[in-house]
């Protein structure tokens, strides 16, 4: 108690270091007495177990954690997220644990403090994975209650408003990772008045030089055009009154990393985006900010093309309101944003301006129903992947929607810009996503990956067997599409797996006088928990991957009375392969395998079966570990292409190219790529990449190839 009252009276009221006495004065204002007494015994609390700890600054610690509050408090949140604020570092930071803070403040308050917390205490393989998994921690923790993400995000402001005491480096990092992560999660959730800050000290620190030459140039705009601006504005008031609309006229302050993000998105030089002007009409009803419109319509002529309507159609983060763009005195741009006191709380405030004291709004329960929404998608992405793809997937969504398009029925879907149509199925629903074949597009047949525009009516149509192509990670922008059809794909990998390390651990036992059908489960299963494995399902994934070798466990396996043989005799022959074991049998891309091409099987962890022709040189590689050699053959009927690789030594005239695929064309041979490997006067060297069925198919397109005459050689290509 004394540490923490000798702290209150050092603490400064400045911005870089907020008092606890502003801070419980702000309180005071919208909290009942008992709820600000909390505060302080949080605030009682959180001193005394930072106690002797400073900020690099050379502040007290604690002066932290209230100015974090203090933030919080301007959005005016409620006591719980305030004392979590204010003891959000201390799990972290010092001796007290979260069963403490449960046990003084409330179970509901120490889950908001864990949420926030880094997970310093866990061991990640480089610094990356752990930033990312502090992320992903958050985020979920941010699903079980949003306030956990208002905490981080005024934890993140004060720490960029202090920033300054960092070295050089580090405050790059701190910057990059504000502007690629913090500052659009503020937009995605529409706080903008967070957004705009975390984005300011984010580009000051980033970019020193363009931020001092952008802010310099757009204070003499200012003073040079401050009587113009002023007169705009009594235009504009002046009208107001005359058509009888209470309201009220603010000039736009300029953002000034959002017009160095205009300068860079439209290529235009500073002097092109600095006259622009911003002001923001705030009326009483939805239904006079259309009257509004009109009226400044009247006092200055439109831009057309320029305005947009987000009272009819939202904002992804619940942002509301007119814009319109009009031609000023000279020609000077001005642009004109009309909206209600209410819009224009959620526009500074996002979800803050319906917590806590709004909660029995109707329009804030929508609101927070829209955020709720977002993060059951983050629920669904985060299923499958690992941290540094979670986060990765989640900075793709974080970014604000761009496009408006229309269901069938006529429900608009919100998407980000160049979203495509798979994109829009997997926002209807995954399952729509996973079975869609085609799509149409204002009753038009287009191919799926085509960039779907504002305003477009789209339909998707479904096939029950149909499955994600994994050519659709290439071109989809959404996180919840590329989540959905990696966990597929990993879903896919698994069932292939476990089906292939089935086979090879029966052909193993085979060789050992056993059949795996007749090995007990419970044999099974006590193996693979002697591996550290969770079940029979997993060991076999693990040996279909090659992570495990099939005679290894073959051998755990036996019986305890039945001694081994010194050397397994082979008895069920080679593997058989089918060619469609996509996940796990891959096909060497040295030699190019086809079928009927005498080859051997190599296992690489976390591959599965890699499959190389047994004349291929990179086979020396592997000579040190026969262990992890399989004798393969394949199926006698195979129904796939397969790639493979030739060489074409050719002369050089005009047209031996064209002519050369066309003569392949004619073997009904598909060409995947084509190079000019080597180049002289009189010769070219041609590869081909081509899809044949077997040996055979080759040999027909070989042998027609060397009847042309400009064909001078033609070779297979191996390793």
């Amino acid at each position: 108690m004394d540490y923490a009252s000798s702290i209150l009276g050092l603490l400064p009221t400045g911005r870089r270091s907020i008092g606890v006495t502003q801070l419980l004065n702000k309180l005071e204002t919208y909290l009942p007495p008992a709820q600000v007494d909390r505060v302080r015994d949080a605030y009682e609390f959180g001193a005394q177990a930072h106690q002797g700890q400073k900020r690099l600054s050379g502040e007290p610690y604690i002066a932290h954690p209230v100015a974090v509050a203090d933030i919080l408090a301007d959005l005016h949140l409620d006591a719980q997220t305030i004392v979590a604020a204010i003891l959000h570092d201390v799990i972290e930071d010092t001796a007290s644990s979260k069963e403490e803070i449960a046990e003084r403040f409330g179970a509901e308050v120490a889950e908001l403090v864990d949420g926030v917390s880094k997970l310093d205490q866990i061991q990640f393989r480089s610094r990356a994975e752990a930033q990312a998994e502090s992320f992903r921690k958050m985020l979920l923790a941010m699903v079980r209650d949003i306030r956990v993400v208002m905490v981080k995000l005024a934890d993140r402001t004060h720490n960029m408003r202090t920033l300054g005491a960092m070295p050089p480096a580090k405050r790059r990092t701190i910057a990059r990772e504000t502007l690629e992560i913090y500052a659009p999660i503020a937009n995605r959730l529409g706080i903008h008045s967070v957004k705009s800050e975390l984005e300011d000290l984010g580009f000051k620190s980033l970019y020193p030089g363009r931020y001092r030459i952008i802010e310099r140039a757009l204070k003499k705009a200012r003073g040079n055009q401050k009587q113009f601006v002023g007169k705009i504005a009594d235009n504009l008031r002046g009208g107001l009154a005359k058509a009888d609309i209470k309201g009220r006229v603010e000039g736009r302050e300029k953002h000034l990393y959002s017009v160095y993000q205009k300068m860079r998105r439209k290529r235009a030089p500073l002097t092109s985006i600095v006259d622009v002007f911003g002001f923001r009409i705030v009326v009483d009803s939805v239904d006079t900010c259309y009257r509004t419109l009109g009226l400044v319509h009247g006092l200055y002529r439109p831009m057309p093309g320029r305005f947009k309507d987000y009272i009819a159609i939202p904002r992804v983060n619940g942002y509301q309101s007119l814009h319109t763009t009009l031609f000023g005195p000279n020609g000077m741009p001005i642009e004109v944003q009309i909206r209600t006191e209410e819009m224009n709380s959620v526009a500074e405030s996002g979800i803050a301006a319906h917590w806590g004291y709004k909660s029995g709004e109707d329009q804030g329960r929508a609101y927070r129903d829209r955020a709720s929404e977002w993060l059951q998608q983050l629920m669904e992405i985060q299923h499958g992947g690992n941290s540094e793809e979670f986060m990765e997937s989640v900075k793709v969504d974080l970014f604000p929607d761009k496009v408006y398009v229309f269901t069938p029925r006529g429900e608009i879907r919100r998407l980000p810009r160049n979203a495509t149509a798979v994109d829009f199925a997997y926002s209807v629903h995954t399952d729509i996503g996973n079975h869609c074949v085609a799509a149409k597009v204002d009753r038009r047949l287009v191919p799926l990956r085509t960039p779907l525009r504002n305003g477009q009516t789209v339909e998707i149509i479904t096939a029950k067997g149909a499955t994600p192509n994994p050519a659709w990670v290439n071109f989809v922008v959404t996180a919840k599409a590329r989540a959905a059809i990696r966990h597929y794909l990993k879903s896919l990998k698994h069932s292939e797996a476990v089906e292939l390390g089935k086979r090879m651990l029966n052909q193993a036992l085979s060789d050992l006088g056993l059949a795996l059908k007749k090995v007990p489960d419970e044999r099974v299963q006590a193996a693979a928990s002697d591996l550290n494995l969770k079940s029979a399902e997993e060991l076999f994934e693990r040996i279909g991957l090659g992570e495990r070798l099939a005679p290894l466990v073959a051998r755990r396996l036996l019986p305890a009375d039945t001694a081994p043989p010194a050397e397994p005799v082979p008895q069920s022959g080679p593997l058989a392969i089918a060619g469609t074991e996509g996940m796990v049998v891959t096909y060497a891309r040295c030699c190019f395998p086809i079928p009927n091409d005498p080859i051997m099987a190599y296992l690489s962890s976390g591959r599965g079966v890699v499959i190389h022709r047994e004349v291929c040189g990179n086979l020396r590689n592997y000579r040190k570990q026969p262990d992890k050699w399989l004798s393969v053959s394949w199926q006698p009927s195979l129904d796939r292409l397969f790639n493979v690789e030739i060489r074409i030594d050719v002369s050089n005239r005009m047209g031996a190219l064209a002519a050369i695929a066309s003569n392949i064309a004619s073997t009904d041979t598909n060409i995947e790529h084509v190079a000019v490997d080597e180049r002289d006067g009189d010769a070219s060297t041609l590869v081909f990449d081509l899809q044949v069925r077997n040996r055979k198919h080759l040999a027909g397109v070989i042998k027609n190839l060397r009847k042309m005459a400009e064909v001078l050689r033609v070779t297979r290509v191996l390793a």
